[in-house]
Formats: C-alpha cells, structure tokens, sequence
C-alpha cells in the first residue's frame, strides 16, 4: 500500500492519529503496519515513506502506547494490534488525560465568575456556537426566547430546548419555517409560537436566543470554507451577559415591545 496523497483513507487515519498526539513518522508508521499487519523496518519505511533509521524511533513510541509489538528476530519484525483495539487504547488514553485535565482545573484556585458581564463576547464556529447556546438553555431558570433558521436547529438544540420545559422553562420559538415549527412543537412539548417582526430566513441570519431577560446570543451565517455541508457558510455569534449589559439591554427592549401582546 503506497501512502498517496489521493488515498483519502490513509492520509485521514494519519491525521488522526497526530491529533491524538502521534508525531508524524510514528503516525504513518501506525498506518503501514495496520495495512501489512506485520513487517521489517524496511517493508515498513517503503510503505511508510518513512526513513528506515526513524521507523525504530516510531515503533519506540507506539510500544509505549500499546499498540505494536516487536519480536527480537534479525531482522526484527513488527507487529501492530486489530484497528478496534487500537482505537480503544487511544480512546482509554483519551478519556484518562480528559479526567486528569478535569481533575487539575477544579483544583485550581479561581475567582468566581460575576453574571454580569462588559461589553460582548465573540465566539466562532457552528460547535462552538452550540455549545455556548446549549449552555445559556441549560442555565435558564425562567424563560427562553429562541429564533433560528432551519439549517441551525439541531437535534441537541432541540433536546435540550425540551429538557428545559420538563424544568417549567418558558419557551418561546419563531423564526422556523412552517414544517419545521411543526416538528420542533411536537419535540418540544409545551412549547409556545410568536410571530417574528424580521423574515429571519433572508441571509445572512443564524440564531438569536434571549434567557432570563439577562442572557442573550446572536449569531449570523457567514461565507466559510465549506466544512459544514449542504451549506458552506460557517456561524460566527456574539454574546452577553447581566440585566445592564448593552446587549441584553437592547434585545430585551426589542423582545418586550414585539411580545406586549401576552407579556406584562
């Protein structure tokens, strides 16, 4: 097996491994031998496109993870376990160096986070805006107000906007085309509909979210690099926090004009 650079599969499992903290040769290594199933430094680097000399120092490095053997021969051949146990060594390693990061920050001395909040906050991406948006829903005591367009109302968006009306959360959707709004009322029981003044499916609209009257995230669809398809636009949002913030400030004079009709 050669490591083209058209083998989608071989350069994706070596990209892979590097995130998982692999140095590049120790990677490809990895790869050749999955696909031998064993070898010599030589049938590995020939595979590999690694140099023979540094074939030893990346068959040192995976030993130490688990992941290939060595059997004392001359010349000396190499053998690499099944990919499923593989990915399980990788993922125990994972979620111990997850735990010990965890353990680390809550043993840190921090100063506690005020609600209030200057100014606005940036955050980009469509994970990293979820896990902002998830985070407000999951905090809120009272009421939610929720407007997005269609591609950005995920199923964890959705579970979660459900997980809070089982809380006695008000929540309050608009902006969703007319079958969307119909399947999300049925995931999300108890559920309440308002007409949105803005025809929220025109670009470069995304999400719009307001909590407690106090916490509130905007977000707009902007042009990316297509890593989110059907649609190539990436979501970039910002944020507040806290009643006097100039955002909540003004997304809540906005809301509580719009909804006069049923709130005090």
């Amino acid at each position: 097996m050669s490591p083209d650079s058209s083998d989608r599969s071989w350069s994706t499992a070596v990209e892979q491994l590097t995130e998982l903290g692999l140095s590049e040769y120790a990677a490809r290594t990895f790869v050749a031998l999955a696909s031998l199933g064993e070898g010599t430094a030589r049938e590995v680097s020939d595979a590999a496109a690694v140099p023979r000399t540094r074939v030893y120092d990346a068959v040192e490095e995976l030993q130490k993870r688990g992941p290939v053997d060595v059997q004392q021969a001359d010349p000396r051949r190499f053998w690499v376990v099944s990919a499923e146990t593989a990915a399980r060594q990788f993922e125990q390693a994972h979620t111990h160096r997850v735990n010990v990061l965890l353990e680390s920050l809550a043993g840190l001395e921090t100063t506690p986070r005020t609600e209030e909040q200057r100014g606005v906050w940036t955050v980009s991406g469509r994970d990293a805006v979820t896990e902002r948006l998830v985070e407000f829903v999951d905090g809120a005591d009272d009421e939610i107000i929720f407007m997005s367009v269609e591609a950005l109302l995920t199923d964890r968006v959705v579970e979660r906007l459900h997980a809070a009306t089982e809380r006695d959360v008000t929540v309050r959707l608009a902006g969703i085309s007319e079958p969307v709004e119909a399947e999300i009322r049925e995931s999300v029981t108890g559920a309440e509909g308002f007409d949105s003044l803005w025809d929220w499916s025109d670009d470069p609209a995304g999400r719009l979210l307001l909590v407690d009257r106090e916490r509130t995230l905007v977000s707009v669809l902007v042009p990316g690099d297509g890593d989110s398809p059907p649609d190539p636009r990436e979501e970039t949002a910002i944020w507040g926090s806290g009643e006097t913030n100039s955002l909540v400030v003004v997304l809540r004079a906005m809301f509580t004009w719009q909804l006069a009709g049923d709130r005090s």
